[in-house]
């Protein structure tokens, strides 16, 4: 399974909380994966791409909570869990039914958090499972993501870090590095996304018990 994409948070009937991600990442691990043979569940949040193998099976969603209900409705069946996708941290706690008029000078949005995806699979994650999360930084990159790897029960998590040029949302190129659960730290250099799935997927194949 892949997560690729952002997730919109609705406020009223034509506004959203969202971000930059085009799915672009994501969907050239599904696509590589694919290609090596695998059936991919792909998990998509909303994005002006499709994929193009017949090896992929499609989910598109909206929200982080329908993220999480696609999400943990193919647990079972997944051998490899690989969270690209950039789901929002926070959603509007009450929704307007009609589209919100400008009146006043301020609006004032109560947030709630979302379900933490990437968490809940951990916790849920089986010994035959592997699991692999991303991480998107802008200070202390390095020390967060091994956090991450530590708190979600990770096999590896794939850093990007917003300072490097060419990596991050919405680019052809990214800049990763890779942690995994052993503490062992590997950089690559800047890469077409094409390449940087490769990476990411020859990287995961020592963890595949064969």
């Amino acid at each position: 399974m892949v997560t690729a994409g952002p997730t919109y948070e609705p406020i009223d009937p034509v506004r959203f909380i969202g971000n930059r991600s085009s799915g672009k990442m994501g969907y050239a691990i599904a696509e590589v994966l694919a290609e090596k043979g695998a059936d991919v569940i792909l998990v998509s949040g909303p994005v002006a791409i499709q994929p193009k193998h017949v090896n992929i099976r499609l989910v598109k969603v909206e929200t982080a909570s329908e993220m999480y209900v696609a999400c943990m409705a193919e647990l079972e069946q997944m051998d490899i869990g690989i969270y690209a996708a950039a789901v929002s941290d926070y959603t509007p706690k009450q929704v307007s039914e009609s589209k919100i008029k400008k009146q006043e000078n301020e609006l004032v949005l109560e947030l709630v958090k979302t379900k933490d995806i990437l968490k809940e699979m951990g916790r849920r994650k089986k010994a035959s499972q592997i699991l692999v999360g991303f991480a998107l930084e802008t200070d202390n990159e390095e020390a967060n993501a091994q956090e991450k790897v530590t708190k979600k029960n990770l096999d590896f998590v794939v850093l990007n870090s917003l300072n490097d040029q060419g990596a991050g949302f919405a680019t052809d190129t990214n800049k990763i590095t890779i942690i995994d659960k052993y503490n062992i730290i590997t950089k690559f250099e800047l890469k077409e996304k094409r390449k940087v799935a490769e990476d990411i997927v020859d990287y995961l194949t020592q963890f595949i018990d064969v």
